[in-house]
């Protein structure tokens, strides 16, 4: 696990930031480089400080027919409000070429605001915590090797204990491949 910080400048005052957990998925193209060069567009972001990253994993992909995902998730600080964030996060998929064309389809990069503090948010657009973190090893072996302790305000339990919860083969599922 490799711990990444960058401590704010005098324009970017992190002082009332709030924690957040974003999950990262590609399947198309050179997914590794993808998620690499996201994650440093992430962290470019004034607004957005990368506290951690997790390992890679290669994972079974959700839906119809495609190539298997490389997933993974960072941990960060941000002064942007959920759906600045979530439009933010939008717009680094987009530089990325996605295109949402079909529901749960192949994709160049995926980003997913997963854990905004400990906030419950319930909008049109975003729902957050994420509401399908607990069944996906993909999300939540990641999300539990850089924020094992962190607690899902929706039932008080840390993600360590809720990755325990994951069937074995969920778990057969997800293979770590860099860290």
């Amino acid at each position: 696990m490799r711990v990444l910080v960058r401590m704010p400048s005098a324009e970017n005052d992190l002082l009332n930031a709030t924690k957040v957990a974003i999950a990262l998925g590609s399947n198309l193209g050179d997914s590794l480089q993808t998620l690499e060069a996201a994650v440093i567009e992430i962290e470019q972001t004034p607004e957005i400080s990368l506290i951690q990253k997790s390992s890679w994993y290669r994972t079974k992909p959700i839906g119809p027919p495609q190539p298997d995902y490389i997933n993974g998730c960072i941990t960060c600080e941000t002064t942007l409000e959920p759906e600045v964030l979530l439009e933010k996060l939008h717009q680094i998929e987009n530089q990325f070429g996605r295109e949402r064309k079909e529901h749960w389809g192949a994709r160049t990069l995926d980003l997913d605001l997963i854990l905004y503090g400990d906030r419950r948010i319930n909008t049109p657009t975003l729902t957050v915590p994420h509401p399908r973190m607990q069944e996906r090893a993909f999300v939540l072996v990641p999300l539990a090797e850089i924020a094992a302790d962190w607690v899902d305000p929706r039932n008080g339990l840390r993600l360590k204990e809720l990755g325990d919860r994951l069937s074995q083969r969920d778990l057969d599922e997800i293979k770590l491949i860099k860290h």
